[in-house]
């Protein structure tokens, strides 16, 4: 499986490659990491700190719930010899419901956290996007190639729009209501 994914990511550097190689000499290609765009913008700091307001609280409730698994744990374990057989199976079946609800508590919480990242991804990407596009057309780039998405082994820093794209961005970025 993991074989297949980077055949396919070789497939699309060659196919890059290439493209970059028939490009004619008056043809320009630019590079840009979108998402070093999404995170040092403006834009991106105020969802950044947005996030980690959210992870922090649920990072809050997780904690006081390992430390509340913690405790009836070490209870259990000393109260192990001076229960009767069939109590300790009790508790440990109550303990093991805790347990599991902690467990889906957690795995809630990050499908959650993927979620709101995902979703800070969609409202600034189309905007983004659309300053890239702008930039290749005015200044004729043959291609633009978002270097987060395909590692590249080498780029030329001189067409490394990212700085740009990032200052452009905050300088018209207006956030939908």
């Amino acid at each position: 499986m993991k074989r297949q994914g980077w055949l396919v990511t070789g497939a699309a550097l060659m196919v890059l490659l290439l493209a970059a190689g028939s490009a004619a000499a008056a043809d320009k290609i630019g590079f840009v990491n979108v998402q070093e765009v999404l995170v040092s913008s403006n834009a991106g700091k105020r969802a950044a700190e947005e996030f980690k307001k959210y992870f922090d609280k649920e990072k809050t409730v997780i904690q006081e719930r390992e430390a509340e698994l913690k405790k009836l744990k070490e209870e259990l374990e000393k109260q192990r010899s001076l229960l009767k057989e069939e109590v300790f199976r009790e508790r440990e079946m109550a303990y093991q419901r805790k347990f599991r609800d902690y467990q889906l508590l957690v795995e809630d919480s990050n499908k959650e956290l993927q979620a709101k990242d995902q979703d800070f991804s969609k409202k600034l990407l189309p905007d983004v996007l659309k300053i890239i596009q702008a930039i290749g057309e005015k200044e004729k780039y043959a291609m633009i190639i978002d270097v987060s998405m395909v590692p590249l082994p080498y780029h030329s820093k001189e067409n490394d729009l990212t700085k740009r794209i990032v200052d452009e961005f905050n300088r018209t970025y207006k956030p939908k209501k």
